[in-house]
């Protein structure tokens, strides 16, 4: 409650959810989590932090965020961003705009791994389609916004996929094979609602020529995950993939190359604080027997797996809601919600996946999450204006929302 209500108050006060370093939350949280545990000496107090932050899971989870900070960025410094991005646009089917940039943006969004990077790849390029050919500028942008979240959903690489996989024990390819049946009605709709709304409008003719080599590297990173290859080695031969290729053509050289991925790694470096603070947080919570309340209030009249799910879905929105960030979101709750599941028998893949999709859904329309206000800036508008056209991220809820009520897919329900 002290992490929720100095993170959100101060945030509120402010007018702006990034005027408050999250770290700083965690870290006056921590301190007062540890300052009440009476009845312990203060330092058994600080190894049982200490503990909880740093478990086998949330260790390895930490080694993963390396390597995709590693590799997403000595990936984007070769230039197989813009290479990807060119890629796609080179494919879109002629009168069918929107649904062809929705593809792209899901395309390189599972791709890369990152909703932002694919916000910040595709919208400067949608704005300015939009006002070439006439089209609302908010809705070009919602287009890219949605399909950002597509990718940040179901990619192997994208930090809340690590995170849900990572807090429920499971493997990624089994996590994204049960996401994928829950998400892809609801892409598959909002796909036939772009053709029929974008028919009338012309695919660009001015793509620059797509350096197809530089590609290869998301191309094999996503094959190798979806056999179901082990997701450090996966993230380890993407890594080489981009050196390889970038030294080769010229892109960078040995040192350069380095510093990307040095530069990656410290960009993931607020994100590892946070998930060790969180960690240890929940382990002083857990002795002192938080963690046990939660449940027991969050479950009291829950009586079966549909109910358990449904708890564990508006778990992670409420505090997706207060953090604004869908990452720390699962960090969070990740430790409750396997709780939960485990108590009532929830698959813990789908479990897994109910986490990522609510949390995306959440932080797809929140006009003060990171994402809205990147493509916002980017395009010069309103987060606001944004809102009303974001599509995909509603159709996302809804979809999670159904596959809960219906007890979808049956082989996991």
């Amino acid at each position: 409650m002290v992490f929720i209500l100095l993170y959100l108050v101060t945030s509120i006060i402010a007018h702006d959810f990034y005027k408050v370093p999250i770290t700083v939350a965690f870290m006056i949280s921590s301190i007062y989590a540890v300052a009440i545990s009476g009845g312990l000496p203060l330092q058994k107090r600080i190894e049982t932090f200490s503990r909880g932050a740093s478990t086998g899971n949330l260790m390895l989870m930490l080694w993963i965020f390396v390597l995709a900070g590693a590799f997403a960025n000595s990936a984007k410094v070769m230039g197989c961003i813009d290479a990807t991005v060119n890629l796609t646009l080179t494919l879109l089917p002629a009168n069918m705009l929107l649904a062809g940039l929705f593809l792209a943006s899901c395309f390189i969004s599972l791709s890369i791994g990152t909703s932002v990077g694919t916000i910040v790849a595709l919208v400067p390029i949608a704005a300015g389609l939009a006002t070439s050919t006439g089209t609302s500028v908010a809705m070009m942008t919602a287009v890219v916004v949605g399909g950002a979240f597509f990718g940040d959903n179901l990619s192997f690489i994208s930090d809340t996929t690590i995170a849900a996989t990572q807090t429920q024990g499971c493997r990624l390819s089994d996590k994204f094979r049960v996401n994928a049946f829950i998400v892809a009605p609801a892409a598959l709709l909002i796909l036939i609602v772009y053709i029929f709304m974008g028919s009338g409008v012309q695919s660009p003719s001015n793509v620059p020529d797509v350096a197809f080599v530089k590609v290869v590297p998301y191309l094999i990173v996503l094959i190798t995950a979806i056999f179901g290859m082990n997701v450090m080695a996966v993230l380890t031969l993407g890594l080489v993939l981009t050196g390889a290729i970038g030294l080769i053509d010229g892109s960078y050289d040995i040192y350069s190359w380095f510093k990307a991925m040095g530069d990656g790694i410290l960009g993931m470096g607020e994100l590892i604080i946070i998930t060790m603070m969180a960690g240890g947080l929940l382990e002083i919570i857990r002795e002192n027997g938080g963690i046990d309340f939660i449940i027991k209030r969050m479950t009291a009249h829950v009586s079966s797996k549909r109910g358990a799910e449904l708890s564990i879905a508006a778990l992670v929105t409420l505090t997706n809601i207060c953090t604004a960030n869908n990452t720390v979101a699962i960090i969070t709750v990740g430790g409750i919600a396997k709780q939960i599941g485990d108590r009532f028998g929830v698959d813990n893949r789908k479990c897994a996946s109910l986490l990522d999709t609510f949390s995306c859904f959440t932080q797809g329309i929140i006009p003060y999450g990171a994402q809205l206000l990147m493509a916002a800036g980017l395009a010069k508008l309103n987060p606001i204006d944004i809102v009303p056209f974001l599509y995909y991220p509603l159709a996302l809820g809804l979809s999670a929302l159904l596959a809960i009520l219906l007890r979808l897919p049956k082989r996991y329900s």
